[in-house]
């Protein structure tokens, strides 16, 4: 087996999505250590405990990969969490703690990671948003907001970074299939998969290829993006 190519962090990679990219990115040949902010990690990874909301967690995390694994050159900033209610219900704590850890979660992470990708000069920032924060949704302003946000802290990193070589881009999920959304009863499912034109929801695997991609040479001149991985629900937003 050929050494692999480099390091790559995933944050939130113990589970659904953030799991499946991690895979991805091991099985084309890196590196990967996945943070984690409570339970165990699973088996076959290198792996950090990293709460995204607490700067000194962020740092104490890159410090301990950098000094025992080396510099990761491909960050994929995919922690986050979700407090659904409508904009009447809710408070300022559900909207700022989605905030802070959705968006100032990747801001620390990102800036963190940047330390190491200046002095290797050159890597990813791969940023996972969604199509709500294009479209939005009811029930979201706060993860609309901060996925949103994103896009506009991704394309200043790929402006202020991309003479080192940087590329920093945003992969936007659409409905995907989760343990959440597998709750859903069958009736609701048809009627979200119906406003797809692919008429279905995304496996975690499909973002994954996608992450994959974007972390790899082939992506170099792709920077500032969003890409869309939605079955055609945001149309370009």
């Amino acid at each position: 087996m050929s050494e692999p190519t480099s390091i790559a962090l995933v944050t939130g990679g113990n589970r659904g999505i953030g799991l499946a990219i991690a895979t991805a990115l091991k099985d084309a040949g890196h590196r990967v250590v996945i943070t984690y902010r409570n339970g165990t990690p699973p088996a076959g990874f290198d792996a950090v405990q990293m709460d995204v909301t607490d700067a000194t967690s962020v740092d104490t995390a890159f410090t301990k990969v950098e000094n025992e694994i080396g510099l990761p050159e491909i960050i994929v900033a995919n922690a986050g969490i979700t407090k659904d209610t409508l904009v009447l219900r809710m408070t300022d704590e559900d909207f700022e703690s989605v905030i802070d850890a959705n968006l100032t979660g990747a801001f620390r992470v990102s800036k963190r990671a940047t330390k190491g990708l200046l002095k290797l000069r050159g890597g990813r920032l791969i940023f996972i948003g969604s199509v709500v924060g294009g479209v939005g949704a009811a029930g979201q302003v706060n993860y609309s907001a901060s996925k949103s946000g994103l896009v506009g802290m991704a394309r200043s990193f790929a402006r202020e970074l991309g003479s080192r070589g940087i590329t920093a881009n945003v992969i936007a999920p659409g409905f995907v299939e989760t343990d959440m959304t597998a709750e859903l009863d069958e009736k609701r499912r048809g009627e979200i998969a119906a406003n797809v034109p692919l008429g279905r929801f995304c496996s975690p695997e499909e973002i994954a290829n996608v992450v994959a991609f974007i972390a790899s040479p082939k992506a170099s001149y792709i920077t500032g993006a969003i890409i869309p991985v939605d079955g055609g629900l945001g149309m370009g937003h």
